[in-house]
């Protein structure tokens, strides 16, 4: 009998671990629920242990995403090291990945940077990388970045709403909730 493969990881990353990132982690396994694909998420500088900033909770719960039992944790190397995919909130973030880690630099887009490739990856390329989501996951690093001279250049960072007011929190929730619906959607074709 064979042993079926480990799940392909994601990982999402901002700085205290309690808005973007966990939006992104949340939004994210909703959608790969019943998959071959884990989600996490982590801070730079995160605020161990607290939940999901309150603001964000009910644009996660509105959208179908479960926040109970959530709680920050602090990037470390060996997280990214296991990581098949990392998807950093800005490019400051996606540094700090590369400065920790720096072999994941070919795994680690922006979040938005990503659904700006996404368009630009063959679809039948992606089909034919693997039969499940975690198959095509573990493929779509190298696709992407093949298609980084299609797609130009862009909008990379998600704003941070910590301390803001409720329509800065929609405001980010609304540029990372369709780039993860993106990158859901290319998976589970």
């Amino acid at each position: 009998m064979t042993t079926p493969p480990d799940p392909a990881l994601v990982v999402a990353v901002c700085t205290g671990n309690i808005c973007r990132s966990p939006a992104v982690e949340r939004l994210l396994a909703a959608r790969l629920a019943g998959t071959d694909v884990v989600v996490a998420s982590a801070g730079t500088h995160a605020v161990v242990g607290h939940p999901v900033s309150a603001p964000m909770v009910p644009l996660l719960t509105g959208a179908g995403a479960d926040v109970d039992g959530f709680a920050a944790r602090q990037l470390d190397a060996g997280l990214v090291a296991r990581a098949d995919l990392v998807l950093a909130l800005t490019r400051g973030h996606r540094s700090a990945v590369v400065q920790l880690a720096p072999a994941a630099v070919r795994r680690t887009f922006t979040l938005l940077e990503l659904a700006r490739l996404l368009p630009h990856v063959d679809p039948a390329a992606l089909r034919d990388a693997g039969a499940t989501p975690g198959e095509r996951l573990r493929a779509l690093p190298a696709l992407a970045a093949a298609a980084r001279p299609a797609a130009g250049a862009g909008v990379d960072d998600v704003e941070d709403p910590i301390g803001r007011g409720d329509a800065v929190y929609r405001a980010s929730f609304a540029s990372l909730a369709p780039a993860v619906d993106a990158l859901a959607t290319a998976l589970l074709r």
